[in-house]
């Protein structure tokens, strides 16, 4: 059988969320969808909250209060492509559009159109940031 290479450079890492396979070891994302869930995890991922690496994740979570108006957008779409273009280094992130959710008012959905390198494989991902509303 012969490995494709391309493939293999994408990796395979711990499934997220966390499962158990069938033989009772812990369940991989391989490839493409270990892309995603990585990011995912990133932008889930407040700076300062993982102990050992406390510059990892992205700075969204300084914006929870914020109101949904295009300050927040534009802030939003920059701490996104910041985060990723340094924890993700597998993707090239082509555009990153946040916009009300037209259902929920609290909430933010950032779609990010990003290329895979290895393969070049254009993607996308939509991404839904609560805020919280406050009071001024």
């Amino acid at each position: 059988m012969v490995a494709d290479t391309n493939m293999d450079i994408l990796g395979a890492g711990w499934s997220f969320p966390l499962k158990i396979d069938g033989r009772g070891g812990i369940a991989l994302s391989r490839h493409e969808t270990d892309i995603e869930e990585s990011i995912r995890i990133i932008l889930s991922t407040a700076k300062g909250e993982r102990r050992m690496r406390p510059n990892f994740g992205c700075d969204i979570h300084n914006i929870i209060f914020a109101p949904n108006n295009a300050t927040t957008w534009g802030l939003a779409a920059r701490y996104v492509e910041e985060a990723l273009g340094w924890w993700e280094p597998r993707i090239e992130v082509t555009e990153i559009d946040p916009h009300p959710d037209p259902e929920d008012t609290s909430r933010l959905l950032i779609n990010i159109k990003y290329r895979i390198k290895a393969t070049n494989d254009a993607r996308n991902i939509v991404y839904p940031f609560y805020l919280i509303p406050g009071r001024v």
